[in-house]
């Protein structure tokens, strides 16, 4: 029976790959290039956003240090550029870091992240075109998407950040390069095998390192095409072998085919305008609902006594207290709802390293208390929240978000994640947000210009 499994799996991963391998930018939809062209852009924002942090800067100097040359951009100030592999693994780095990345709504899966850091690196140092790299972060996120879906874990132990970047590095720079059929599937097997055992626990601890894992599952799928052009690679049974059998998760093997080329699942994501775990935007919207029921110059940290959330099962991890760190507090409902009320935002600005130290933050979130909600509906409506402040006058407040905007669903308008790309890189590349507003709004008019082009015009860089 296991080896039936293991081979009907490898029959899908090779229908999967093959396909992935031949489609070509006339094979894919004009909406679906229109959604790889915001998804393109919200990530790149979110690594604008997150170049200044001491960490992300002093990791962007260390790849700096033992980079071979100057081939492609690092997206942060000063605009350094480095050899393909230290730019990616830079950027990679700094995109999921502001926790204002793209993501997937039907299995925990970063996608676009996986994909636009050594995607974007490639193009820019092979002179690719636009639409190629289009192609490359579509087919690229099909690929990483389906294999989140096929192989669910069931309880939160292995991050997907460390399970899928490799892999999903590794189809996008092999679509850039072309590979035939056999290398393609050799080189996106063959990461897969290079996949981290990377805690879930430690994003909602705060240990820096699941950072670390878009940066260096950027590298490892490059250097996994690299390899697979040297006839060095995977099988079509690795996937299973590598999930299922190493790392204990389901196989829902269908989702590896179902509607394949029909049904993309770059339109099944989502994007964010709140700097947090997106298992708690629910509750921030129902937050924010509060904020605005306060009467006119009063202080939240005066007025509540206790904050209840009833949230979904995902959202009750989500309890640390006393966040160590900026990326604890993003992956704590105390720290989230108690900044929210205190600040009125859970933009980045409520995820400062000064916020952590608030006396008015933490003493709320000390006050914060998480319950079951129940009834859990179906999706979309599975990840609900309702927040109540228990007020020192006796009165009660409460509000309730069934589903957070921001998916599929409940979009956010162009103009919405626009604005926001805007408002995260005016600071750093003026011209950012012109560019990316004619990129999304018409990405075949950009078609056959080259991507290292439309860069040095988005940075301001002067590099062609």
């Amino acid at each position: 029976m296991v080896e039936d499994r293991r081979r009907q799996s490898a029959d899908a991963v090779s229908r999967l790959l093959e396909w992935a391998a031949a489609v070509d930018p006339s094979g894919v939809p004009p909406k679906v290039q229109a959604r790889a062209a915001l998804v393109l852009c919200d990530d790149l924002a979110a690594m604008v956003a997150a170049s200044g942090e001491a960490e992300v800067a002093a990791a962007r100097h260390a790849f700096a240090a033992s980079s071979a040359g100057r081939e492609a951009t690092v997206f942060a100030a000063g605009i350094p550029r480095l050899d393909r592999y230290s730019a990616a693994a830079a950027n990679g780095m700094a995109a999921v870091w502001a926790e204002l990345d793209e993501g997937y709504r039907l299995a925990p899966c970063h996608a676009g992240a996986y994909a636009v850091s050594a995607a974007s690196s490639e193009a820019e140092a092979s002179g690719a075109p636009f639409a190629a790299l289009l192609t490359a972060i579509a087919v690229s996120y099909e690929i990483s998407a389906r294999f989140a879906r096929a192989f669910p874990f069931a309880e939160f132990s292995v991050h997907p950040h460390g399970c899928f970047s490799a892999l999903g590095a590794a189809a996008a720079v092999g679509k850039l390069r072309r590979l035939p059929v056999a290398e393609f599937v050799s080189a996106v097997t063959g990461a897969t095998s290079m996949a981290y055992a990377g805690p879930y626990s430690h994003a909602i601890e705060g240990t820096l390192v699941r950072n670390a894992w878009t940066a260096t599952g950027a590298w490892t799928g490059m250097r996994a095409v690299d390899l697979a052009r040297a006839g060095i690679g995977g099988a079509s049974t690795t996937p299973y072998d590598v999930f299922v059998t190493c790392l204990k998760a389901g196989a829902e093997i269908d989702e590896l085919t179902r509607d394949l080329g029909r049904d993309w699942a770059i339109a099944g994501g989502y994007h964010k305008l709140f700097a947090c775990c997106q298992y708690a935007h629910a509750a921030v919207e129902a937050s924010l609902e509060l904020v605005r029921q306060l009467p006119a110059g009063a202080n939240a940290d005066d007025v509540i006594d206790e904050i209840e959330v009833a949230t979904h099962p995902k959202g009750e991890t989500l309890t640390t207290v006393e966040p160590q760190t900026v990326l604890a507090a993003k992956f704590s409902l105390p720290h989230i709802l108690a900044a929210t009320a205190v600040l009125g935002t859970c933009s980045a600005r409520a995820f400062f390293g000064a916020t952590l130290r608030d006396p008015r933050i933490a003493g709320l979130r000390r006050r914060v208390r998480i319950v079951p909600y129940s009834p859990i509906g179906a999706w979309p409506n599975d990840r609900p929240a309702r927040v109540t402040w228990r007020l020192k006058d006796g009165r009660r407040l409460e509000a309730r978000s069934l589903n957070a905007r921001g998916g599929a669903d409940q979009p956010f308008t162009v103009d919405e994640l626009l604005a926001k790309g805007a408002e995260l890189t005016a600071d750093t590349f003026p011209e950012f947000s012109r560019v990316s507003a004619r990129l999304v709004g018409d990405p075949g008019a950009e078609a056959s210009r080259p991507w290292r082009a439309i860069v040095a015009e988005m940075t301001g860089s002067g590099h062609i």
